[in-house]
């Protein structure tokens, strides 16, 4: 891994959590994900399934994590199953957790070899009542590739099938949500990163530069400070291509007079940051570009500082939609008398600003985390409302990274990463 190895304290605190929640006489299990195949025996990147590290810090394919609170054997409570290394995987792939660096990373005492799982598995199935199995159900989610999760969950019923089954994810959703902070010094790192790259290519930038070389001038800068790359697959839109909110061919030329928006950051030890911001080609924002810049910045100052405990995500979202109404009329894009007829389930302001304004963050871009209660200290969301004006090639978003406090107003992870007009005019022109 790029990365520094994390404080297995943090780990430990989560398995902790999470235990606390279990039914009695229950046991749980997290899969590690499959290395996924392309062709001939090319594979994609391996990505750990975020939950089994989020519980234990194994970032490693094919591991297992039992958690059985009420194990008749003290050892039995937390265990590890990696795979077996030797000379030969050393060599040919690289150094494997062994049992003790599997201790060292996750603070798991119990680690076993994973050709060892069937028979100590069996035998702790014995003395429990109820298996949490690990489904996805984020609310984003629409997944269609069978899972190493799913062929357990396939195989235990088919072996156990008098056991009762219970769900993980309702605890884990609980629990990601609000993060540890070790985590959010993780998530400030990755952050420091994006703010890395983001200055690179302030200076880089020009028209007649191709929107993949400013995605390689980010890439280069991440990687270079411990970073795998890119959090999320990077969106580089100049021009109307900022119109389509999923662009990601980043392929077009940059024109002298367009506004490139930058949807793209850095993760760092598999958290995310995710950051957007929207620059003019020419290293001077016209007057329209300013005034619509100006607006989606106020509107994302006003929604940030809504990020307080208590707050309900529908709510809060209903309350920017009148921000951002506001800020509409005052550019001359919408009238009273399209707010007055608007469909109040699309509200007028939709036309231009049509996607959500915050989610959570954390070991995923879109994190898991309550959504439906309110929020909570040490929470962590995005801010990211943006006006789109395809009659005027010209779509501006503006996002950070923010941590909802005990009192006051949120902690912004991005508050370093150049966002008002004049500091970015100064910048690109330095």
């Amino acid at each position: 891994m790029k990365y520094h190895q994390i404080t297995n304290e943090v780990f430990i605190k989560n398995r902790r959590k999470f235990m606390a929640q279990m039914k009695p006489k229950s046991i749980a299990v997290f899969n590690s994900n499959d290395i996924y195949p392309v062709s001939a025996d090319s594979t994609m990147p391996f990505e750990q399934h975020r939950d089994i590290f989020y519980l234990s810090g194994a970032d490693q394919e094919e591991t297992i994590l039992v958690l059985f609170p009420d194990a008749m054997d003290q050892k039995h409570k937390e265990i590890l199953f990696v795979r077996e290394t030797n000379d030969h995987i050393a060599v040919w792939e690289g150094a494997k957790l062994t049992k003790e660096k599997a201790t060292e990373v996750s603070g798991i005492e119990t680690i076993y070899w994973l050709s060892d799982f069937s028979k100590v598995f069996f035998d702790l199935m014995t003395e429990s009542e109820t298996v949490y199995f690990n489904t996805n159900e984020h609310y984003r989610q629409a997944v269609e590739t069978q899972t190493r999760e799913d062929r357990f969950i396939e195989q235990c019923k088919k072996e156990f099938p008098a056991h009762q089954w219970a769900k993980s994810n309702p605890i884990l959703q609980q629990i990601r949500g609000v993060k540890e902070p070790e985590e959010i010094a993780l998530m400030q790192q990755a952050c420091d990163i994006t703010e890395k790259g983001f200055r690179r290519i302030l200076q880089f930038t020009k028209p007649g530069v191709w929107e993949y070389e400013m995605e390689a001038e980010f890439l280069h800068e991440f990687v270079r400070n411990r970073s795998k790359g890119f959090a999320y697959t990077p969106i580089i839109a100049s021009g109307d291509n900022a119109n389509v909110l999923h662009y990601i061919e980043n392929n077009q030329q940059v024109k002298d007079g367009d506004l490139i928006l930058m949807d793209v950051a850095a993760e760092y030890a598999n958290y995310s940051s995710d950051m957007t911001r929207t620059i003019p080609a020419s290293g001077k924002y016209t007057n329209r570009q300013k005034e619509v810049y100006n607006a989606v910045l106020r509107v994302k100052n006003e929604a940030t500082r809504m990020l307080v405990p208590g707050t309900i995500w529908a709510t809060y979202h209903k309350e920017v939609g009148k921000l951002m109404t506001s800020e509409l009329l005052g550019l001359g894009l919408l009238d009273k008398a399209d707010v007055q007829n608007e469909d109040k389930n699309w509200p007028a302001y939709k036309k231009y600003f049509m996607h959500g304004t915050s989610h959570h963050i954390g070991l995923d871009t879109h994190d898991y985390g309550e959504l439906k209660t309110p929020m909570k200290p040490n929470m962590v969301f995005t801010v990211e409302p943006g006006i789109y004006i395809p009659s005027e090639q010209m779509g501006i978003r503006l996002e950070d990274n923010v941590v909802i406090q005990e009192t006051g107003e949120p902690v912004n992870l991005m508050k370093n990463i150049p966002i008002e007009v004049e500091e970015i005019e100064d910048l690109m022109q330095a």
